[in-house]
């Protein structure tokens, strides 16, 4: 068959998976936040839609001590994972019957032990990652039919410690884009908003779970997969450093490449889930399986921020803008509500000063054109489907309205600039190297500022520029990818929503630091009543279109303080709640 017939007969397969009485009559289009309906669609009852929405603490307790049945709670997710994927498209793999099955073998084995099979025991969880006899396509035609003869370590752990993985999710093809759309399965739309992205790569974790389809998701990120859709859909995150969780046996694209290394991290609707994931996992030795991953059990000195005034009258710093794009109105105001928080708090708040940002930005990009878009077009060529580009992301309407000049995935090698020898690449590494050198004593000066006796303990800033963009218009990813060349672990958490009234007036233009600052300073319009009625954009009349979007921000640590920036995300979350 064409590509075109695989990936009809393949999208086919998914939509036959879904059991007949599960179905629901979807919203009219033009209700764009769906966030709702799963309680009001008719198909789970109040039990089921209490199990979904209970806190994880509570859903684990409950399992653990047989308050609540594994076949219970893994039916009532499975329902309303499917509810999400009718309205946001956020699946892929779908297997009811065997995830039901595992259910009643963990209920079995509390009933015959007398006590449950790990710290996970039942828990319902939602990744992308190689599972034993299902497909692993991650949006590549030719791979589809791949089927994996294991698991690969992390879904491995998982399983031993009692947890149920029920369903796959949705990413590009390529993995690189911070969209979620490829040829097989389609696009994945944001449940806040229909018209716009959940990010990507790993979008479709983040609508599923927007929707508390899932109790944990477990995305990648090589440059903001997980805290980018975690930000657009109002969720917590770890991008943990390189190899502190496995990642032996995962599937993706530009598999070899490690000057940057992708990494996996939880995606949750509480930092407790975060917290929970991160512990269970280390706690399990991921090192005896996978031969990259560092031997370093969970810190609890660490996450109670021993070396940060064990949690008191600590002094972070606000990245406010990365000098190379300005963020949009909603994040700014994001920081001063997490900066006024901390100080009534008892904690202090400083300006970061940024240090060689574009030159990071521009060391990155050319690691990862350094092949050329080889691995993608041979990849590509295993069907024969084309390579998506940037513009296969927006909807008519967006190319209409804008009249988009979107450059090219392989932008780098028709500039020239690609692919590089292998004396070129070391070179890259060797700057690379030199910067995250000079990027840690510039941290390490801080302390001269802090008052504390330390250097700064963390640093917030926002992921994107912007908040859920319409689809294809979410092209800058810097905000993440900074702290992905540097190997800091970063925590994402939510702060806000957009809100119509405050987050209206457009900022006077600045001194633009490139071509796509300038453009994404005239999206402005896209987060602004005012301008979105100035537009007509697609439902004019709806004055309310952006209201409730998420806002988030990420707090960042050193390379392998990932106990400790959960720790400041938990701060951060607590002081946000108390003093807003």
């Amino acid at each position: 068959m064409d590509w075109q017939s695989r990936s009809r007969q393949r999208k086919q397969q998914q939509l036959d998976s879904i059991p007949s009485d599960w179905r629901v009559d979807p919203p009219p289009d033009d209700q764009l936040n769906v966030i709702d309906f799963p309680r009001t669609c008719g198909l789970l009852t109040p039990f089921e839609l209490e199990l979904t929405e209970a806190d994880i603490e509570v859903l684990l307790f409950k399992l653990a001590h047989a308050e609540w049945s594994c076949l219970d709670v893994t039916r009532a997710f499975y329902k309303r994972a499917v509810v999400a994927q009718q309205l946001t498209n956020c699946l892929t793999e779908i297997f009811v019957d065997r995830a039901l099955e595992q259910a009643r073998e963990l209920d079995e084995y509390l009933r015959i032990h007398g006590k449950p099979k790990g710290p996970l025991h039942g828990l319902p969880i939602s990744d992308q990652f190689t599972i034993k006899g299902l497909e692993t396509i991650m949006g590549y035609v030719g791979w589809i039919g791949n089927i994996a003869d294991r698991d690969c370590v992390i879904v491995e752990i998982l399983r031993e410690c009692g947890a149920n993985i029920f369903v796959r999710t949705n990413v590009p093809q390529t993995l690189i884009w911070g969209e979620t759309f490829n040829h097989v399965f389609g696009r994945t739309v944001n449940p806040y908003n229909r018209l716009c992205t959940p990010g990507g790569s790993s979008g479709g974790e983040g609508a599923l779970l927007a929707m508390r389809g899932s109790a944990i998701g477990v995305g990648t990120d090589i440059g903001g997969s997980v805290r980018i859709p975690s930000a657009f859909c109002g969720l917590y995150t770890l991008r943990p450093s390189y190899e502190r969780l496995p990642y032996q046996g995962a599937l993706n694209s530009a598999q070899g490449q490690e000057s940057i290394s992708s990494v996996l991290g939880p995606m949750t609707n509480s930092i407790a889930g975060v917290k929970i994931f991160t512990k269970v996992v280390l706690d399990a030795k991921p090192w005896t399986k996978d031969p990259l991953c560092f031997r370093k059990s969970w810190d609890e000195a660490g996450y109670r921020l021993a070396e940060h005034g064990n949690g008191k009258s600590l002094c972070f710093a606000i990245l406010w803008d990365n000098g190379v794009i300005k963020p949009h109105p909603p994040m700014y105001r994001a920081m001063k509500m997490v900066k006024a928080a901390l100080e009534a708090a008892g904690h202090k708040v400083v300006d970061w000063v940024n240090y060689k940002h574009m030159e990071l930005f521009h060391v990155a990009e050319y690691i990862w054109a350094a092949d050329g878009v080889e691995d993608f077009t041979k990849d590509c060529a295993l069907s024969g489907e084309p390579l998506v580009q940037l513009e296969h992301f927006t909807t008519d309407e967006t190319r209409d309205l804008y009249k988009l000049d979107i450059p090219p995935l392989n932008k780098f090698v028709a500039e020239g600039r690609g692919p590089l020898s292998a004396y070129e690449l070391w070179q890259l590494h060797k700057q690379k190297r030199q910067l995250r050198k000079e990027y840690l004593d510039h941290w390490e000066a801080t302390v001269e500022i802090t008052g504390t006796g330390r250097p700064v303990d963390g640093i917030i800033s926002p992921p994107t520029p912007y908040g859920a963009t319409p689809h294809g218009l979410n092209t800058d990813a810097f905000y993440t990818t900074l702290w992905n060349i540097l190997d800091y672990a970063t925590a994402g958490f939510p702060v806000t929503t957009v809100d119509p009234i405050l987050d209206a007036q457009k900022p006077p233009p600045h001194e633009f630091y490139n071509h796509e600052d300038e453009a994404i300073y005239n999206l402005c319009k896209w987060n602004s009543v005012l301008h979105v009625l100035e537009a007509h954009l697609f439902y004019p009349d709806d004055v309310e279109l952006f209201k409730d979007s998420p806002i988030g921000l990420q707090i960042t640590g050193r390379t392998l303080e990932e106990e400790a920036v959960i720790g400041m995300a938990e701060l951060i979350d607590a002081a946000l709640k108390a003093h807003h």
